[in-house]
């Protein structure tokens, strides 16, 4: 919301500075955004008169001019085609910036005569385009006066930030009226919605029709003979100021009083309309309409038009016509104030994803009594600067009561707010926001809101407007109670987890990255596929139309968006939720990744593709840092479609799937156009199981003085018997001899009877009291074998 200071001053009578206005705006809820002052950049630049141009000896488009500056007579080259004796103009010293051309002046010799200064165009000083002549300013402008004072640039730009509750700052007399409540002037009396006369019956007239639209209450006035010229330079300047381009004077009216007040309207050029009647209604199937930004939208059967028996004319609260707008040639005027609901503007609004300064304000609120007051302020401005006469009144439909009746507890404020505010200056305060004490009844208060609130409806209500305005910087800091003695941790265990596995994958050589939390459709398909609700109804994309069912398919687009930029060897990761449905319960957390090309390249190392192991070490790594105990996990091949059937997994923890891991299956990657190998794993944070014990000191480091034993064996077993089992058969012979078995050979045909394999094994014996003898280093052998021929049906090959 922007507005300047002598717009904010025809409300506000204040000789408070400019840094006290925006400093209180912010305590007051009214964020300051940006400040922008147009005389700062512009001090430099002062009016000057032309004493004396001449040609230049030595161009013909060039003139020599002598300048009266107020400070000293200078010689200036001026191209410009209007530069000529005795005019007075804008003029720049040797050494200013000049902002339109971003140019710093230097004096200088142009075709050999000097040159200490400059004669400024509108597009020099940067004010416009325009640059066919420097700027001719008043005869009576005071020479060696700042420019931007003279000519009224030097009002300075003030940009909140509104948040949606506050709907009467929408309009700058709501600002100056929170300023006026802190104590910063004093709000103006509202004299512009005093009641215009008309003077002939209009010959158009409102309808509503009894279809459920979102208009309420419609006022409409009919003005005839007007000129629709250009708008006087003041208004101009202003709603340029704020952002908004000047039209004609109709048109800039409507816009001035939205800025001004809060109150949109629109006008019709009536002799375009057909029918004696305007109509709010529903739109119908298939209508459209050819908006005032150029563009033709085309409707739905929920919003709410305005329409004559030719066609529709305005979008209900949010945009009029091109057909029906007011040009040069406008002569008859027909007025719109109306009031839409709030929901229903929004809906439109987001449905044609059409903004504009009505929807702004429609869809946070509009005073109701405005609609009739609105009306008298247009009336009165298209008199004065339009001219013509205006008709009596004509509305329909019915105005909403706007205010409701809140009661106050005096100490809740302290309760709430945390501040001691006297009774009277709490009911001081409210007055101030408009509000009317109804009872006094002991320790309550009763009060009628103001119909430009529709935000307030409770007490809280009424503590939080008290607090801001009294300030919430005197609310005093107050130290919670401990509970315990040592403060309680900042971070839960789930959060500490989540960081431990980001730190884990990065140590991995993986890259975090973070995507959307929406994929397409028909991608989500591919991973499992969602239920319907969790298809959204409003994407913010085409391709973002579904809650994703997985984070792989966002991190293997990441990785092919990579490749097609060269870097086909990624490695990515992220953790984030995924989705089953719609219900509190129906978001998991995942820790995924992905690994696409090859191995980094590195003289010490031979390149190779990335494979299913380099994904389960990443999964393990991460479940690791998660404090999940790796070396009880089992392997299995039941990984999900997306995954290749033949190489990939899954890590179980009893019956618990702590994680999938594996190569992608060729045909997700052919429908994302990406060229293999890819690996991946998803790592599910929330099936990870909850330490049991608190206690968080690790287990000390026992080491052994004595030397390890490593003996090899190699079994022969079916098929189906994973290394896994093995591993872990081989583990319980001796819990407490054998500190380690990996797998070092796997090996099937030539010598191995069909449907067998060769799997060979390290078995690591840790003695720890005393060195082991060879007696005793057999003895373990004998149960490492048994063991595992007992549990695999295998047997020792010879």
């Amino acid at each position: 919301m922007k507005f300047t200071l002598s717009w904010l001053k025809d409300y506000l009578e204040t000789d408070a500075s400019l840094d006290d206005i925006v400093a209180t705006l912010t305590h007051i809820g009214l964020e300051v955004d940006t400040v922008d002052d147009p005389g700062a950049k512009l001090k430099a630049f002062t009016v000057a008169e032309v004493i004396r141009a001449e040609q230049h000896p030595n161009a013909d488009r060039l003139r020599v001019c002598e300048v009266e500056t107020g400070k000293g007579r200078v010689q200036v080259v001026c191209g410009a085609p209007n530069a000529r004796s005795g005019m007075k103009a804008v003029f720049a010293p040797s050494g200013e910036y000049i902002p339109g051309i971003d140019l710093t002046l230097k004096a200088a010799k142009i075709r050999g005569v000097d040159s200490k200064g400059m004669l400024l165009s509108e597009r020099e000083v940067g004010i416009s385009d325009e640059h066919e002549g420097i700027i001719e300013l008043p005869a009576d402008s005071p020479v060696g006066e700042p420019f931007a004072q003279v000519s009224g640039l030097d009002d300075p730009v003030i940009d909140i930030e509104l948040t949606p509750n506050r709907p009467d700052c929408t309009g700058i007399r709501g600002i100056a009226r929170d300023l006026a409540a802190a104590g910063l002037g004093t709000l103006k009396p509202f004299t512009d919605g005093e009641a215009v006369p008309g003077s002939f019956d209009s010959p158009r007239r409102w309808a509503i029709a009894n279809d459920g639209n979102a208009c309420h209450y419609v006022v409409g006035r009919y003005f005839r003979d007007v000129r629709n010229g250009p708008s006087p330079d003041w208004m101009q300047r202003r709603l340029r100021a704020v952002g908004l381009r000047p039209i004609s004077a109709l048109v800039d009216i409507t816009n001035y009083v939205t800025m001004a007040l809060g109150r949109p309207l629109h006008v019709f050029d009536a002799k375009k309309l057909d029918g004696a009647e305007l109509t709010m209604r529903y739109a119908r199937d298939g209508e459209e309409i050819l908006a005032l930004d150029g563009k033709t939208y085309r409707l739905g059967p929920t919003m709410t038009v305005i329409a004559d028996p030719k066609g529709v004319h305005g979008i209900g609260g949010i945009m009029g016509g091109e057909l029906t707008g007011c040009t040069e040639t406008t002569t008859d005027v027909f007025l719109e104030c109306a009031l839409f609901d709030a929901d229903s503007v929004a809906r439109t609004g987001r449905t044609l994803n059409l903004l504009s300064d009505a929807r702004y304000r429609f869809e946070r609120g509009v005073d109701p009594l405005s609609a009739d007051w609105g009306a008298d302020v247009a009336a009165r401005l298209i008199q004065q600067l339009c001219g013509g006469e205006a008709s009596h009144p004509v509305n329909a439909g019915k105005m909403p009561d706007g205010t409701d009746t809140v009661s106050l507890r005096p100490n809740r404020v302290r309760a709430l707010g945390g501040v001691d505010v006297p009774v009277d200056r709490q009911i001081g305060i409210l007055e101030a926001l408009g509000f009317t004490v109804t009872k006094r009844n002991g320790q309550s208060l009763q009060f009628k809101t103001p119909t430009w609130r529709p935000d307030l409806h409770g007490e809280a209500d009424l503590v939080e407007e008290i607090v801001r305005i009294y300030g919430i910087d005197k609310v005093e800091p107050v130290s919670l109670d401990r509970a315990t003695a040592l403060p309680t941790p900042a971070i839960n265990l789930a959060q500490r987890r989540a960081s431990q596995v980001r730190r884990a994958l990065a140590a991995q050589g993986l890259n975090e990255a973070v995507t959307w939390s929406f994929m397409a459709g028909q991608q989500a398909d591919l991973f499992g596929g969602v239920p319907e609700s969790l298809r959204l109804a409003n994407p913010i994309s085409a391709d973002l139309d579904t809650m994703r069912p997985s984070v792989l398919p966002n991190l293997i687009a990441a990785a092919g968006r990579n490749a097609d930029r060269g870097s086909g060897d990624a490695g990515l990761f992220e953790l984030g939720p995924q989705y089953r449905d719609d219900t509190p319960t129906g978001q998991d957390r995942v820790a995924a990744g992905v690994r696409s090309g090859a191995s980094p390249v590195h003289w010490a190392d031979k390149t190779r593709p990335v494979d299913t192991y380099q994904a389960k070490a990443d999964a393990l790594a991460g479940l690791a840092a998660a404090g999940t105990p790796v070396d009880k996990l089992q392997t299995t091949a039941d990984a999900p479609r997306w995954y290749h059937p033949g190489r990939s997994g899954v890590l179980r923890l009893g019956p618990n799937v702590l994680a999938h891991f594996g190569e992608i299956h060729p045909s997700i990657l052919r429908s994302y156009s990406l060229r293999g190998p890819v690996v991946a794993f998803e790592i599910m944070l929330d099936n990870v199981p909850q330490p049991k014990s608190k206690a968080t000191a690790r287990p000390g480091l026992e080491l052994s003085p004595y030397q390890a034993v490593h003996r090899d064996f190699a079994f022969v077993v079916p098929g189906p018997v994973t290394s896994d089992d093995i591993v872990r058969a081989a583990k319980t012979a001796d819990k407490a001899l054998i500190s380690g078995v990996t797998v070092f050979d796997v090996y099937a045909g030539k010598g191995i009877e069909d449907g067998k394999k060769s799997v060979a094994i390290t078995v690591t014996l840790q003695p720890t009291e005393t060195t082991l003898t060879d007696a005793q280093i057999d003895a373990v052998g004998k149960k490492v074998v048994a063991a595992v021929e007992r549990r695999t049906d295998g047997v020792l090959r010879g």
